[in-house]
């Protein structure tokens, strides 16, 4: 199966490509990116109907270049996923969605889910998202833009430093949700610090796709 990914952000690459070399390593891989997306949202703060244009614009080429399915890597276009999803014949996953349905499975309503994001727009698409899942979890948000800006300097370690002492604010739930791809490096740091069960994106997500096409 050919999978595209679609990227916004420069570090999505790299750990939902060792998820994909763990999880499913036959499946073929092609990556878009496109980084100005996440720039034009932090400047804009809303999306908009172009932004969602150019979101359909990529899926179709993905479609156009034999994709059997796509995956989205950054949290914050949820709308704009969702119209990608609503026009194409393939299965279109956003980046979230697996790792939502995994912290329900795990925990369940009524738990308490610490959600960890370095993106701020972030904090705002994906409460919704698990508003509808699971009407009844709490969500504990805890935003770590400071290790978001580690990454972009290039300081691995800082990062996963942040993102662990960040990590404290949230440690009284029941799962903690990674939403970055770029936090799965991460994983290990917050579940040491806390104690608790953590998802992340990228797993998830390499789990439901490969589920999906061994049906």
């Amino acid at each position: 199966m050919r999978i595209a990914l679609i990227h916004a952000l420069r570090h999505s690459p790299p750990p939902i490509e060792a998820a994909f070399a763990r999880l499913w390593p036959k499946a073929r891989l092609a990556n878009l990116l496109d980084d100005s997306l996440s720039a034009d949202l932090a400047r804009a703060g809303a999306l908009d109907e172009a932004m969602t244009g150019r979101f359909l614009t990529l899926a179709r080429y993905a479609r156009n270049c034999g994709a059997d399915a796509i995956l989205f890597t950054c949290s914050a276009f949820g709308p704009c996923i969702e119209a990608c999803a609503a026009e194409l014949p393939i299965p279109v996953l956003k980046p979230n969605e697996a790792m939502i349905e995994e912290a329900l499975a795990l925990a369940g309503p009524p738990a308490r889910v610490g959600l960890m994001a370095t993106f701020a727009p972030t904090l705002a698409s994906m409460p919704p998202e698990f508003a509808v899942a699971a009407p009844g979890m709490t969500l504990m948000p805890c935003l770590a833009s400071e290790a978001l800006t580690a990454l972009d300097r290039g300081d691995l370690a800082a990062h996963d430093r942040i993102a662990a002492a960040k990590s404290a604010e949230i440690a009284d739930c029941d799962v903690i949700a990674l939403a970055q791809f770029s936090l799965a490096r991460a994983a290990e740091g917050v579940a040491a610090a806390t104690g608790k069960p953590v998802l992340t994106t990228p797993d998830s997500a390499v789990r439901k796709l490969r589920r999906l096409f061994a049906a």
